[in-house]
């Protein structure tokens, strides 16, 4: 990528100056090349490289001692409080089944303060697997998928658990067990649905008490089929958006699963999907190994016609290695993205705050 950057500026230093003297073109380019080195080596250039968001620089502001581990889940609450799901100290593989049966030991969920960053909170030490979605209703009740354990966990805020889903440790493609289950997605009336993703290639749809009332979709590319369905969230109308990752697509239904619509090729890698005043935000985590333009966030209107994208690739402020969720804070806008290699979460805000 160097190489093909630095052949263009020389092409084009050239057309322009094809009557100066050659020690003279030597030097200029010297000094532009020097230039672009900087800019592409210095945090400060990079920060501020967005299009219609910036990221709050400084945010969040972690106690001494505490460093996160791959940070997969993030939503945020009514009060502004911003809620990420991570696996501490555990670091190393990048899919459950290379991960033993053995709990996270920090605590796996960590409560922030929107406006300073700050942490106010931390619980679930001992309790998680592989942690993965996370999920704040409107009740600012706490949905947690683990992947590693097969299950869906319904918490209070200050981590009081409601329910549990799914059998730990066992994976099965009943209506009682998940196979490596990846979001939730909760309606006004405490129904819930779950995108039962790595093993079982399904939506599941659920009473306010558990029960299930639909199942849809089975292992394929075609319409209302999936190959990881990644997130899902529900919007004010009741559709059923369901991140299609491996088929690099986004699927609508209605609530009954019923298809509405597909996203072809809307973001590089549709990880994440999450609705939000109006707006769909798409987290484009790429493939590993990717193309150097993943990992940013595409903003979409109702109608899938895309209004914005900001980030790229890269480990500055304002940049992801694998950006794998996002949330939205209505009342201030503010977009928060979890890097799951990068090991962070970030803050953007509307340019126009």
């Amino acid at each position: 990528m160097r190489c093909e950057r630095e052949e263009r500026i020389f092409y084009d230093l050239k057309e322009r100056n094809k009557s100066m003297k050659w020690g003279r073109f030597c030097l200029v380019f010297s000094l532009f090349l020097s230039a672009f080195s900087f800019a592409e080596e210095s945090p400060s250039a990079h920060a501020g490289d967005q299009q219609g968001y910036e990221v709050v620089r400084g945010w969040p502001q972690l106690p001494e001692g505490l460093s996160l581990g791959q940070v997969p889940g993030v939503d945020v609450d009514s009060h502004g409080n911003v809620f990420i799901f991570q696996r501490g100290s555990y670091l190393n593989a990048l899919t459950p089944r290379a991960r033993p049966l053995e709990a996270v030991k920090e605590p796996a969920v960590l409560v922030m303060d929107g406006e300073s960053g700050k942490v106010i909170r931390r619980w679930g030490e001992g309790r998680f697997i592989y942690p993965h979605g996370v999920t704040i209703d409107a009740k600012d009740n706490v949905w947690l998928t683990d992947v590693g354990l097969h299950q869906v966990f319904k918490f209070s805020r200050d981590g009081k658990l409601l329910m549990s889903l799914g059998e730990a440790g066992k994976a099965g493609d009943d209506e009682k067990h998940f196979n490596g289950p990846t979001d939730v997605a909760v309606l006004p009336n405490g129904t819930f649905f779950v995108s039962d993703g790595y093993g079982n290639n399904r939506v599941m749809k659920f009473s306010a008490a558990g029960e299930v009332l639909a199942v849809w979709g089975k292992k394929g590319d075609k319409p209302g089929e999936f190959n990881l369905p990644h997130s899902i969230d529900v919007d004010e109308l009741g559709n059923v958006y369901v991140s299609d990752r491996g088929n690099k697509r986004i699927q609508v239904f209605d609530l009954e699963g019923k298809l509405l619509g597909v996203w072809k090729d809307a973001c590089g890698v549709p990880y994440v999907v999450k609705v939000k005043g109006g707006k769909r935000f798409v987290a484009d985590g790429g493939d590993l190994p990717g193309p150097v333009n993943r990992s940013s966030i595409c903003v979409f209107d109702k109608k899938g016609n895309m209004q914005n994208r900001f980030g790229r690739l890269g480990r500055y402020e304002g940049e992801f290695d694998v950006a794998h969720d996002v949330a939205v804070d209505a009342k201030t806008g503010a977009v928060y993205v979890v890097d799951i290699l990068g090991q962070r979460v970030q803050k953007f805000l509307p340019k126009n705050l």
